[in-house]
């Protein structure tokens, strides 16, 4: 079976993927890194679902996804930076003015773990960016130096996972994650 990986604009798909169970719950939604920390933290129950339905309607939309026939079974959320919090963190530097895109949290159903959807994810990332015109993308993994990294923190990837990519570490920060440092992780489109 093949994987495409296709833009985020089906908000029951993205809802499928990076949505609570419970439609009232206030969790992520893939929402923290998306805007400020103020308003992640108003947005409550059915009116998270309503931003990221908002999200899934603009260009570009809040990601990727990637689908084995009809059904989506991976997410990468992906958008420029200057339109992310990341364009305000004090722990993940600039390292200069480019206008990347960032790459910044991966989903994949279970079922469909340890079958290479991460990688596709990634390369169509990279492919999407691409066409729109980043000069390059950025990720913030963690570097967990091939020790297990707990699932629930697993989302922003690792810097393994970034390099078999084509991404070299191009800066270390000051972000932790489960005990391990972020680094950023850039490859260039151009």
């Amino acid at each position: 079976m093949t994987l495409d990986v296709r833009p985020a604009v089906n908000f029951d798909d993205v809802a499928a993927l990076v949505g609570p169970k419970k439609p009232t719950s206030n969790v992520c939604f893939c929402l923290s890194y998306r805007i400020g920390s103020k308003e992640n933290n108003a947005l409550r129950g059915p009116a998270r679902a309503d931003k990221v339905r908002d999200l899934c309607a603009q260009d570009p939309p809040p990601g990727v996804l990637a689908y084995r026939d009809a059904e989506p079974v991976g997410w990468a959320a992906l958008h420029p930076r200057r339109e992310t919090s990341f364009a305000r963190n004090r722990l993940i530097p600039h390292i200069d003015d480019l206008d990347v895109w960032s790459l910044w949290c991966f989903r994949v159903r279970p079922g469909h773990r340890k079958q290479g959807v991460l990688h596709t994810l990634i390369d169509g990332a990279v492919s999407y960016a691409r066409q729109r015109g980043a000069p390059a993308i950025e990720g913030y993994p963690v570097d967990n130096r091939g020790e297990r990294v707990d699932q629930t923190m697993a989302y922003v990837g690792t810097k393994a996972l970034f390099a078999q990519a084509g991404f070299t570490q191009r800066a270390e920060t000051r972000s932790v994650l489960n005990g391990f440092p972020r680094v950023l992780m850039r490859l260039d489109l151009t």
